[in-house]
């Protein structure tokens, strides 16, 4: 029977961390193991976790004297890890009943598979829950590394708590980069995709927690953009020689980081933040000049030509226009 190793990594979120640790410890399937890494919490952590170890023998435990921080904490997770497969579960989130199953299953099923996703349930602060779609079909099914890639288009669409990995090409891949704060996870999956086929989970795997905390709040559209940016450079240059045509995938994946920051600039202009949208317009260009040509870019320019004054009261009626023509 193929086995499990859960990391969560722990700081500040003893109050979400029995939750955690229990949605994987009632999972059917697979053997599991479990270990809570807490990164010098100065909560009640180490209590909780205590508790979860006496009441469970799958349960292990480690507490950093100083913090660490999330991406060296992972990176040791990942050290500790020795099952087939394994699965970084921050604490404040928590798997649905069958994630782990499903995830299993298909791997143990095609070999070619180097890691799985699924969809996810955001849950809010004030607890209200809406879905995270992975934005790929409504079936489970196998994806290529250059086509899972291709519907990225430069962005995220993983939702981190659903992803299960081969622990062995993860060993062979490394661990986490501490230069991506923000963007190490996108930059981790590209780099599996370099390295095998992508499954997709036709369902809900896990619940992500969005709060003040989380580490992806808190980053402006540029720092985003600029991660994002530095997330692909570190994979092409990291993947170049498993990747084909490493030239054109760069050509290709920068030009979708410019179009997404016009879209950043535009939906700036129509805040009325005129100076953010400068700024973002500007950074579309030095990504790539030839953005300058796209049907975004001769919006916004079109939106700045007429005034924003005169964008706010014609912008109902394009907004309809574009409505009417998405449905047809």
């Amino acid at each position: 029977m193929s086995c499990v190793d859960v990391v969560v990594p722990c700081y500040r979120y003893g109050h979400f961390l029995r939750e955690c640790v229990e949605s994987a410890l009632i999972q059917s399937g697979p053997a599991l193991r479990v270990l809570i890494i807490d990164d010098a919490s100065p909560d009640n952590t180490a209590e909780i976790a205590e508790e979860l170890v006496c009441s469970d023998s799958r349960v292990d435990y480690r507490r950093h004297t100083s913090n660490q921080g999330l991406i060296a904490t992972a990176n040791e997770g990942i050290a500790w890890a020795r099952a087939d497969y394994m699965l970084l579960l921050s604490a404040d989130d928590y798997l649905l009943p069958g994630a782990l199953s499903r995830s299993v299953d298909l791997m143990d099923n095609h070999p070619s598979v180097a890691f799985v996703f699924g969809s996810a349930v955001v849950l809010d602060q004030r607890g209200e829950r809406s879905a995270l779609r992975t934005g790929v079909g409504v079936e489970t099914h196998i994806l290529s590394g250059l086509d899972f890639i291709a519907l990225n288009r430069a962005k995220n669409i993983v939702p981190s708590p659903t992803v299960v990995v081969r622990t062995g090409l993860q060993k062979k891949l490394g661990g986490y980069l501490a230069d991506l704060p923000h963007t190490s996870d996108m930059e981790m999956w590209l780099r599996f995709a370099a390295h095998g086929d992508v499954g997709v989970i036709a369902a809900e795997q896990a619940v992500y927690r969005w709060h003040s905390a989380n580490m992806s709040s808190g980053y402006s559209p540029e720092e985003d953009l600029l991660q994002r940016k530095a997330a692909i450079e570190h994979f092409l240059s990291g993947c170049a020689a498993v990747l084909k045509n490493v030239d054109d995938l760069r050509t290709w994946l920068t030009r979708q980081l410019a179009l997404d920051a016009i879209s950043c600039a535009s939906a700036a202009f129509n805040k009325g933040e005129l100076e953010r949208s400068a700024r973002l317009s500007k950074l579309a260009l030095d990504f790539d000049p030839g953005v300058q040509r796209s049907s975004r870019r001769w919006l916004l320019a079109c939106k700045r030509s007429i005034g924003p004054r005169a964008w706010q009261r014609l912008r109902p009626v394009v907004d309809r226009f574009r409505s009417i023509s998405r449905k047809h």
